[in-house]
């Protein structure tokens, strides 16, 4: 049976988090179409964000500082226009949301409640409700979104896959609706899609969420940008649950400490800043205390006591979900994937290596995050990068009257689904394989553990996301930000990107990485 044809004169915009709606809303007045895989606000990692959203608000603060910290962070490899532009952005970023109904927390005076959070200067970190800030600021950008006349949104439509008219253009994607498929034409297309942490059996993501934006966009023959750099939240707290709940660095900002069983704090023994040092050595110190020395613990009894459950009611709701009261017992942690800083290669307007492609968020990478991502940049970059790319795909899609050949269209081949047990072995491969310590033995085995799954779901996206995780994980020979090689400890002199497309014959890198011994 024929697929629908549904052609709609202005953005497509997949995803329906911060990065999708912001875009969404600032793309007025050009009619915008939104799919949303879940109903809006729900499973998206926008959503569970629990710090809060960095930005120089404070008089001693500035646009500059807050982008020496972002790429102290980043480890040598950010972008630096992306990075002060972002960073720039800032302050009236926060502040519009502010005035959308995002209900940030302020003093007497009505300046904004700061954090300091790990690897920032000083405190500049805007929360909401204590750890709600994800959720908040969502809920007020949703609102917004529905009642703007100019958005239409399709709750549970996913997308699978991107329609060109050539080999350099993109005028559409195939969307599953309601048990039904359709083919949507649109003169722009924007993916907003989200990260990859449900790729890992350990994730603070909704677990839905496995790269499969970056998968369709390599499929189609985008250019992706340092696929091999996941960040993991050092402090998820370890219960066995999926995904795993998130204890947040802002509580380490409040005084909380990292400790053995006996009280001991390892973190000190990695970095001087200790428990706020960069999240990567803080994730690595906790993983050697978790193996090594017995078990990692988040005290707060000192820093935060009985004051728990009104500063940070998310997480003390979670450890009591966990049997775990934080005001007399310490937190048992682990790391767990938590953000993705490669994706589709963007400048910052989000424009793709292809035409009429763009992406934002964390689908995408613009190289604002480097190596490793500052403490609460993620919400900054979604709404920030969201308003630009809104305005740009505005000014694409104003262009001119849109008419695609449907007949002649390039359709993707269908994308398999995997069966559950499929899904565990991809989760447990990955976990264990491409983790927070990386070797060439390990990234070998999950390659041919890829190999045999492509055997039997070929094209499916969350392997195309894997693999273009591993394959680059094991192409760089050094260890750099969130990438720790524990064959190639030393970190070259020189840091590059990488930057690879998919080809019939395997990953083509337009960019090599030197080897340090």
């Amino acid at each position: 049976m024929a697929n629908d044809i549904y052609i709609h004169n202005g953005p497509l915009i997949i995803g329906a988090g911060l990065a999708g709606l912001s875009v969404a809303l600032n793309a007025a007045p050009q009619p915008t179409l939104v799919l949303a895989p879940v109903e809006l606000g729900a499973a998206c990692s926008s959503a569970w964000a629990q710090g809060g959203i960095a930005a120089a608000l404070s008089p001693q603060d500035s646009p500059e500082a807050h982008a020496h910290d972002t790429l102290i962070a980043g480890a040598g490899i950010n972008d630096p226009a992306a990075t002060y532009a972002l960073t720039g952005m800032g302050p009236d970023v926060v502040r519009r949301l502010n005035a959308i109904g995002a209900p940030f927390d302020h003093h007497a005076d009505g300046s904004f409640v700061l954090n300091r959070e790990a690897a920032h200067g000083l405190a500049r970190v805007a929360r909401v409700g204590g750890d709600l800030a994800g959720k908040k600021i969502l809920e007020a950008v949703v609102a917004a979104a529905k009642a703007a006349p100019h958005i239409d949104i399709w709750e549970g439509a996913v997308a699978t896959g991107l329609i060109k008219s050539d080999a350099q253009t993109v005028i559409g994607a195939v969307v599953e609706r309601g048990g039904r498929t359709s083919e949507v034409f649109a003169p722009v297309v924007v993916l907003a899609s989200g990260g990859s942490g449900g790729l890992f059996a350990v994730t603070t993501n909704p677990a839905n969420l496995r790269g499969e934006g970056m998968a369709m966009a390599a499929l189609a023959g985008a250019e992706i940008a340092d696929p091999e750099f996941v960040q993991f939240h050092p402090t998820a707290i370890n219960v066995g649950a999926d995904p795993a709940p998130l204890a947040t660095e802002a509580l380490r900002g409040e005084g909380a400490t990292l400790i053995t069983t006996d009280g001991y704090r390892f973190a000190f023994d990695d970095h001087p800043d200790g428990e706020l040092a960069p999240r990567d050595i803080v994730a690595r110190a906790v993983h050697r205390a978790n193996t090594t020395l017995g078990g990692a613990f988040l005290d707060c009894r000192e820093a935060l006591g009985e004051h728990f459950p009104q500063e940070f009611p998310t997480v003390f709701a979670s450890c009591l979900a966990a049997g775990i009261d934080p005001r007399t017992a310490s937190i048992p942690v682990a790391p767990a994937a938590h953000y993705h800083m490669g994706g589709i290669r963007t400048d910052i307007d989000g424009q793709t290596s292809l035409t009429n492609l763009f992406a934002v968020g964390e689908c995408a990478s613009t190289g604002v995050h480097g190596a490793n991502r500052l403490a609460s940049n993620s919400l900054l970059e979604a709404a920030a990068f969201g308003e630009r790319v809104g305005r740009k795909a505005a000014e694409v899609a104003a262009r001119g009257a849109f008419a695609p050949d449907t007949q002649g269209a390039l359709r993707p081949l269908p994308a398999p689904r995997l069966t559950p047990e499929a899904l565990y072995t991809l989760r447990a491969a990955m976990q264990a394989h491409a983790g927070v310590i990386r070797d060439a033995t390990g990234l070998t085995t999950l390659l041919e553990t890829l190999t045999g799954l492509e055997a039997a779901f070929k094209g499916a996206l969350p392997l195309v996301a894997a693999r273009l995780i591993a394959q680059c994980a094991l192409q760089r020979r050094e260890s750099r930000g969130s990438h720790y090689r524990q064959d190639y400890p030393k970190t070259a002199t020189e840091g590059q990107r990488t930057f690879v497309r998919l080809t019939e014959g395997g990953l083509t890198q337009r960019q090599t990485q030197k080897e340090v011994a």
